[in-house]
């Protein structure tokens, strides 16, 4: 069979190899041509799966190294019948890292976490790790998730968006993308929820880029309204908002869960999908422990941490300290930056 996948998921050639032809490609070269006569497209977020790729394609199965299906139509694919795979929470740890470092490195090296107040919008996978390694730091977390709430969830006590902007020292958020329905979380983070805060707090979005919206983020920090932002997922990447790279506190290209834990966890979870497909749909004989069998091991997701065990210098992977001039083209080394990282490692037991 024929397999097209994304040249920078981790380990996946080796893996993959035995089951055929393999090419591999950067995600944005994955093209209607490339995919016409594969049977299995692996990727990352950089490639559009959709009519305009898939429409002349025999593929059967797409996985996606990712925790999100935005770029992915999953109407067309259901439509087709193409299986397609993720891997949720591959990189919820590596992305609470992220969050505590930013708070780590924003607060004076003589102030503990202990004590701060920390809210968190979205109570999933990655909210829920940072929900408890942020209270074993002894802060105080404001937890908001409408959807587990309505659904009768009864794991915590959750807040309102008005009492998580007022009471809050740091503001980090953790939801799905979605434009439309009654939990919609575009541009959540907007004029409206910044005017309300009270205690001038740090902004950090790790989740995706249009939940919050970027003029809000700058007119409340000229508004002396928010004390920073910490960015990593951008509205329109790579073609970033300069002013907001310019006044952010930490802007970086979407590495926060730029593990190498959190890339093997994605790996292993994306062939472990694969596995499955080719046994209910070609009738092979393999398990997913054959296509993980070359994969790294990793250890067990701690329960608690220390603030040195976070052992993740943030500032280093600001994009302003990491381009070649102050004039360069920045949409190219956000793809750049993003595509060379050298992945870090998590916290561990």
């Amino acid at each position: 069979m024929k397999i097209v996948a994304d040249r920078n998921i981790p380990y996946i050639a080796d893996a993959v190899r035995p089951l055929g032809e393999i090419i591999l490609l950067p995600g944005d070269a994955i093209s209607a041509e490339t995919v016409k006569d594969a049977d299995i497209i692996l990727t990352r977020t950089r490639t559009r799966c959709n009519a305009s790729l898939l429409g002349r394609s025999t593929c059967s199965f797409i996985g996606t190294a990712t925790i999100g299906t935005d770029h992915i139509d999953l109407d067309y694919c259901r439509e087709r019948g193409i299986t397609v795979a993720n891997a949720p929470g591959c990189n919820a740890p590596a992305v609470a890292q992220y969050v505590l470092s930013a708070i780590r490195a924003f607060l004076p090296p003589e102030e503990a976490l202990a004590g701060k107040r920390l809210g968190i919008i979205g109570v999933g996978n990655v909210g829920t790790i940072l929900n408890r390694w942020a209270l074993g730091l002894g802060m105080t977390t404001i937890l908001n998730d409408p959807p587990r709430q309505e659904n009768g969830d009864t794991t915590y006590i959750y807040s309102t968006l008005e009492e998580i902007a007022a009471e809050s020292d740091f503001i980090s958020i953790h939801t799905p993308y979605s434009k439309t329905g009654p939990h919609s979380t575009r541009h959540l983070l907007n004029s409206e929820f910044l005017s309300a805060v009270s205690r001038r707090p740090l902004i950090i979005n790790a989740a995706r880029g249009p939940v919050a919206d970027t003029q809000a983020l700058k007119t409340a920090l000229s508004r002396n309204l928010i004390s920073g932002v910490a960015i990593d997922c951008w509205e329109n990447e790579p073609d970033i908002d300069l002013e907001l790279l310019s006044e952010a506190f930490v802007a970086t290209p979407h590495i926060a869960g730029y593990s190498n834990e959190g890339k093997i966890r994605a790996t292993r979870m994306v062939l472990d999908a694969l596995a499955s497909h080719l046994q209910d749909h070609f009738g092979l004989d393999i398990t997913a422990e054959t296509l993980s069998a070359g994969l790294p091991a990793i250890g067990p997701i701690p329960e608690t941490i220390t603030e040195q065990q976070l052992g993740y210098d943030i500032n280093a992977d600001h994009i302003a300290r990491n381009l070649p001039s102050p004039d360069a083209a920045v949409s190219r080394y956000f793809e750049s930056l993003r595509n060379n990282y050298s992945l870090r490692p998590e916290p561990h037991i």
